[in-house]
């Protein structure tokens, strides 16, 4: 973890990953002690690790939580359980693995994630992460807390990530992030035709849905605990049936752009958690992390970095009878 005082509501990349499962109790289980079904239920996690969450505080029934391993439960009863990542996994092991590196000095690297990698190992997938192949590739990054992973991407968001390589980068690189000066930019594909302002921001505080802590959503604070968010978003290109659109972060919420996106009723395409559909071939949510501008944590240099259209993005435009013309810029940081 960064040193006291680094963290911030922006520095999302430094919460431990964790995985929900939402549960029903069905007539087998009825009566039966909530580890014990919890164990039945959940097998790929030991009886024992479920009971450390009961104790922890993270498993509800019926939205309230569940904090004794010998409370029964009965048929129809909802859980919800809050898996974190248990000490065992966390002793990352390297994986070899071709990582595309754009820039690379003693303190940092940038690298253009593909879609399906993970980023950093959680629960379903302790493996085949971006922290495993940095942990094999840098023995720089292998000091560092993270493997110098200080923002992460979703699984299937494709684009640019920077990674520290010293602990003083690291720290600086964190700090920057939580000053939002580091800028993030995203391309998009959403459902659609936009209709709204070509330039629009869409200021909308994020939090977990209160009707399914699976995913995020716009909420309103009085009632639902959040955090600020702003997402800038400018128009593209325009169809029929879709939009494409210029994405820039002020804040760092998770899900971010796929939530304030749908939030307008245009969610992303291949998007299922948040109302979108795939689209000729588009399986996976239309973002790309395709601009990174910062100054450089240590001598201050101003860099930024491009990542070219993938080619799902390419031919879904195609598709729509759109072309690409990159967006002005780059920004500096």
């Amino acid at each position: 973890m960064p040193p006291s005082g680094t963290e911030s509501d922006d520095a999302e990349e430094v919460v431990a990953d964790a995985e929900w499962r939402d549960l029903r109790v069905s007539a087998d289980f009825h009566g039966e002690r909530i580890d014990r079904a919890l164990a039945s239920m959940v097998p790929e996690l030991s009886r024992s690790y479920l009971q450390q969450l009961l104790e922890s505080g993270l498993v509800s029934i019926n939205t309230l939580t569940a904090t004794k391993a010998s409370q029964r439960v009965k048929a129809g009863d909802s859980l919800i359980v809050e898996i974190r990542p248990t000490q065992q996994s966390q002793a990352f092991k390297p994986q070899a693995m071709a990582l595309n590196v754009v820039f690379q000095d003693n303190h940092l690297l940038v690298i253009d994630k593909p879609v399906g990698m993970v980023v950093h190992p959680a629960p379903g997938n302790w493996s085949g992460t971006l922290l495993n192949g940095l942990l094999a590739m840098d023995g720089n990054c292998a000091t560092l807390p993270r493997a110098g992973i200080v923002h992460r991407l979703d699984k299937d968001t494709s684009g640019l990530m920077v990674v520290a390589r010293s602990r003083a980068a690291m720290d600086a690189l964190v700090r920057a992030i939580a000053a939002r000066d580091v800028s993030r930019q995203y391309l998009a594909l959403a459902h659609r035709s936009w209709t709204g302002p070509v330039n629009q921001s869409i200021v909308a505080p994020i939090g977990r849905d209160p009707r399914n802590r699976l995913r995020m959503a716009t909420v309103d604070l009085d009632k639902t605990h959040g955090k600020s968010a702003q997402t800038d978003v400018i128009l593209l290109e325009n169809s029929r049936v879709g939009c494409f659109v210029h994405c820039i972060l002020h804040t760092g919420r998770t899900h971010q752009i796929r939530v304030h996106m749908a939030s307008v009723g245009h969610p992303l395409v291949g998007d299922s958690v948040y109302g979108g559909a795939s689209i000729d071939g588009m399986c996976r949510q239309a973002l790309h992390a395709f601009r990174l501008a910062f100054h450089h944590p240590i001598t201050a240099q101003s860099l930024h970095f491009e990542s070219p259209l993938p080619d799902d993005f390419r031919a879904l435009l195609e598709t729509w009878g759109l072309r690409y013309n990159p967006p002005n810029g780059p920004d500096k940081a």
